[in-house]
């Protein structure tokens, strides 16, 4: 990797680098203070194997160790110091666990307590820092019982430190059984500086300084950035930052090496995605639908039960002008609960169906698509359009005749199934168009088999067609609102629709917020909406009591219900019972044969009931925002005012204060979802370990950069642009760390 080559220096060359530098692929095991066991430890807790590892695992912050401070200037408000002086004595205190060793220090003016609590130490620290020494004492000012202290603080020698040169003071992240290890930050921070050593020889202002003797990094150290860019962006190099990023001499320096930092790795996600993008754009044709024929205007003329919105109807524009220009249409659908998706996809559909191809859709649970086939045929009615089913559940002769059967001779026109279409037994005529539904549930692998269905009449058994024989159109639909930064990052190969307004005459949910030890209102609340004839979600956050959650569950609240409601009929759905069992609760809170329905998650996606007009939702503090404005989107969905009732304890903490708040406040889902990736950050983003690409997010943080991803995004556009085959020496470094960040080049993006 490019990077590898940090210094020319490593092997006294002066030529520029290409190859992986043998010095950062050394196991960890032979950084010296390390050895097997540790190196056994920092595998399994940090995935660090290599020195490359170990130089890339950053700080989570830095502490100021310049300044010296006298026990009388100490706050505790303050949220690190260091004192200099020496040990007057020790003593112990307690009994039992609640035993404590106190060393009575002092500066010369005033005396502060240290303080340890594990006795198993005692012996150690009262040997290891001995009365009347000179030390340096570093940790975090405290009061208590009026006595001012620093509880377990870091106490080095006074002449093993230079405090004028040490600048800020790395802190590393460790595990639980790393400290029980004996491996806290201090080791850590050792490490690195072992780990310096070896990389910069004489430290690094000498290993970078030219023969005039001054330090110029830039002019020695490899990078593949251009130097051209770098300047266009007052980019750092890329040693100067590695090494800024873990031993920076001022706040500026750490600054500057963050930007770097953060810039490099959200600027080869994005020319990974726009490089993937334009090679598909160039190369995948699509099958061209010339027109839009009998099928998609008779629906349209005829069939329609209400108008579209314009949203809906920009989104289809979109559409069809993508499937008609020759290439491959890959796009993403965005809309909140009940804004008319599975009508665009029907439409979408019979666009498909008019140029004479089979159109497929994908779900991920056997309810949601059982509920988009009712739909469909309720759509369609005695139009001569035929909609089969495809699940788990379909067996025997009616599976093989006039499904799979249809479905090879082209009689089939859309297949609507779960997993159970990825089969092999499972062939199209003339696959046109497939719509994934909720796509993150699915393996981009298993969505690829899909592709290989296409074309059968070549000729060819299915598995062993080639994987891009002209593929079929893509239409990737999510209910999920995605944040306009991570979708850039996750989703930045697609063309993005959004239907950003719901039909007319949906009123917006209320959503309301209850305290759980006053729940006699909202059992009022509850019997007068039914009593209105409408029926009620009671969602529970577990199946059972448990011992180690004090959160209220179904069992319990199901039992509760039906004490309060005995004239009621009441049905419950989890996780744990038999499909056959779950669909028959299910099938009577559909039909309206029992008014409320206790739930676990389970009716998350794909539960249609526009007779439902409150969503009760216990315990809603355990709930992200993302997962309570689905459980919400069940509701809302006939013309009737509808509810969302939050029920959480009273002690509450601040930023899940906030996020109920923000449930009360807007039902907007773009508006939800940049606040919980706001405050959850983007995690395991959503399937990219599936993706084929290298999201290596060492410190960049999706949600706070917003910015920033924005400008690798322009700037790897216009890097494309400028050197389209990749073939300018300038960006030769850089094109060779991109196709070394994603050795698998797999074109992933094909298939969404």
């Amino acid at each position: 990797m490019a990077e590898a080559a940090v210094l020319r220096n490593f092997a006294g060359e002066n030529h520029i680098m290409t190859t992986v530098s043998p010095l950062l692929d050394t196991p960890i095991t032979y950084l010296p203070g390390v050895g097997p066991q540790r190196a056994k430890v920092l595998e399994t807790e940090l995935r660090i194997t290599t020195f490359r590892d170990l130089l890339y695992y950053f700080p989570y912050k830095h502490i100021d160790r310049t300044r010296l401070y006298y026990i009388h200037e100490l706050t505790t408000d303050m949220p690190f110091v260091q004192i200099r002086g020496e040990i007057l004595s020790y003593e112990e205190e307690g009994r039992g666990r609640k035993r404590r060793l106190i060393a009575h220090f002092t500066d010369g003016h005033d005396i502060i307590d240290l303080i340890w609590f594990h006795a198993t130490t005692f012996k150690w620290i009262q040997k290891s820092y001995v009365a009347g020494k000179a030390y340096i004492v570093f940790g975090r000012p405290n009061v208590f019982g009026g006595r001012l202290n620093i509880a377990h603080p870091d106490i080095d020698p006074a002449d093993s430190l230079q405090l004028g040169t040490m600048g800020l003071q790395p802190y590393y992240n460790t595990t639980e059984r790393m400290k029980k290890s004996g491996l806290n930050s201090r080791s850590m921070e050792r490490f690195t500086r072992t780990l310096f050593e070896k990389l910069w020889p004489g430290g690094f202002a000498a290993s970078t300084a030219n023969a005039a003797g001054t330090a110029q990094p830039a002019a020695l150290c490899d990078d593949y950035l251009p130097e051209t860019l770098r300047r266009q962006l007052t980019l750092i190099p890329l040693a100067q930052s590695l090494h800024d990023l873990h031993y920076p001499d001022k706040a500026e320096a750490l600054r500057r090496a963050t930007y770097r930092q953060k810039f490099e790795e959200l600027f080869f996600i994005q020319l990974g995605i726009l490089r993937f993008a334009r090679q598909r754009q160039q190369q995948v044709s699509g099958y061209v639908f010339h027109h839009v024929g009998d099928y998609f205007n008779t629906f349209y003329h005829r069939y329609l039960p209400f108008s579209l919105t314009e949203a809906q109807k920009r989104v289809i524009r979109e559409m069809r002008h993508d499937m008609g220009s020759g290439k491959q249409m890959n796009r993403l659908l965005q809309g909140d609960v009940g804004s008319g998706k599975t009508l665009v996809a029907l439409m979408t559909m019979l666009i498909a169906i008019d140029n004479g191809y089979q159109a497929c859709l994908m779900a991920p649970t056997e309810i949601l698509a059982e509920q988009h086939l009712d739909t469909f045929r309720a759509f369609l009615k005695d139009m001569p359009v035929r909609v089969e089913l495809l699940t788990g559940a379909v067996k025997g002769k009616r599976r093989r005749d006039p499904i799979l059967q249809g479905t090879r001779t082209g009689e089939v026109n859309i297949l609507i199934g779960t997993h159970a279409v990825l089969e092999d037994t499972v062939e199209f005529h003339r696959l046109g168009l497939v719509v994934i539904d909720e796509q993150h549930r699915f393996g981009v692998a298993q969505r690829a088999r899909l592709w290989k269905k296409s074309a059968a009449s070549d000729g060819h058994p299915a598995a062993s067609r080639p994987l891009f024989e002209t593929p079929p159109h893509v239409l990737v639909m999510t209910a999920t609102p995605i944040p306009r930064t991570l979708a850039m990052t996750l989703y930045g190969d697609l063309d993005v629709s959004v239907i950003d307004e719901l039909p007319p005459g949906r009123k917006p949910i209320e959503t309301r917020h209850f305290w759980q030890e006053r729940t006699e209102s909202l059992y009022r609340g509850i019997r007068t909406e039914i009593g209105k004839g409408r029926q009620v979600y009671v969602v529970y956050p577990l199946i059972q009591e448990s011992e180690k959650m004090d959160l209220q569950d179904l069992e319990n609240g199901y039992e509760e219900l039906c004490r309060v409601f005995p004239d009621l009929r009441i049905s419950k759905v989890h996780g744990k019972m038999r499909s056959a069992e779950k669909d028959a609760e299910m099938e009577r809170f559909v039909s309206g044969e029992t008014q409320i329905l206790v739930a676990t998650t389970v009716i998350e996606v794909g539960v249609n009931v526009p007779n439902a007009s409150v969503m009760v939702i216990m315990n809603a503090e355990r709930f992200g925002l993302a997962q309570l404005h689905q459980l919400r989107g069940r509701v809302g969905r006939g013309a009737d005012q509808s509810y969302c009732i939050l029920v959480t304890k009273y002690n509450l903490s601040q930023e899940t204060r906030q996020r109920i708040d923000i449930m009360c406040d807007t039902t907007d889902g773009f508006e939800i979802a940049e606040a919980d990736l706001r405050f959850r950050g983007p995690g395991d983003l959503e399937g990219t370990q599936q993706s084929g690409m290298a999201f290596n997010l060492h410190i960049a943080n999706i949600a706070r950069d917003g910015q920033l991803v924005q400008l690798a995004r322009d700037t790897a556009n216009r890097i494309l642009d400028e050197d389209p085959a990749q073939s300018k020496p300038e960006y030769a470094p850089m094109w060779a760390h991109l196709r070394e960040l994603n050795q698998n080049e797999f074109d992933w993006s094909n298939i969404s």
